[in-house]
């Protein structure tokens, strides 16, 4: 598994280094609240070039991305708060595990049966106040 160690301001480099070792367009991100998964989801999406933000009807589990076209490019899935797996095929993850964009997920963990064999792991850790250690694997 191989792993940088990056800042807020560093933060292109750990992009860089996500997108190097992509293995697919399914990423999983795991780590503690306030290893910076969300933000760095964010930084991600903002560098895939997502122009737009909206929000789909589950409140705030399924955000959906789009291009300068109008084009879906990426969902980010937040499952801290599902009650299980049934709550996500009720919202759909299958459809949206079987698209051709990009997929982030947060705790994939809490679905992790319903997750395809081939996912680009990403594992968060925090060093220090402004530090976090990004580690890469893959599954599948």
């Amino acid at each position: 598994m191989s792993n940088i160690i990056y800042s807020l301001e560093e933060i292109h480099e750990a992009i860089a280094f996500l997108r190097k070792g992509e293995s697919s367009k399914l990423y999983c991100f795991y780590g503690g609240l306030g290893a910076g998964k969300t933000t760095l989801i964010k930084a991600l999406i903002a560098d895939l070039g997502a122009v737009d933000a909206g929000s789909s009807p589950t409140f705030g589990l399924i955000h959906e991305y789009f291009d300068a076209a109008g084009n879906l490019l990426a969902y980010h899935l937040d499952c801290y708060r599902l009650e299980g797996e049934e709550e996500a095929l009720d919202l759909g993850i299958e459809e949206i595990l079987g698209t051709d964009c990009y997929v982030f997920i947060e705790w994939p963990q809490r679905i992790a049966g319903l997750l395809p064999p081939h996912c680009t792991d990403v594992y968060l850790e925090i060093k220090g106040i402004n530090h976090r250690k990004l580690s890469l694997g893959r599954s599948g």
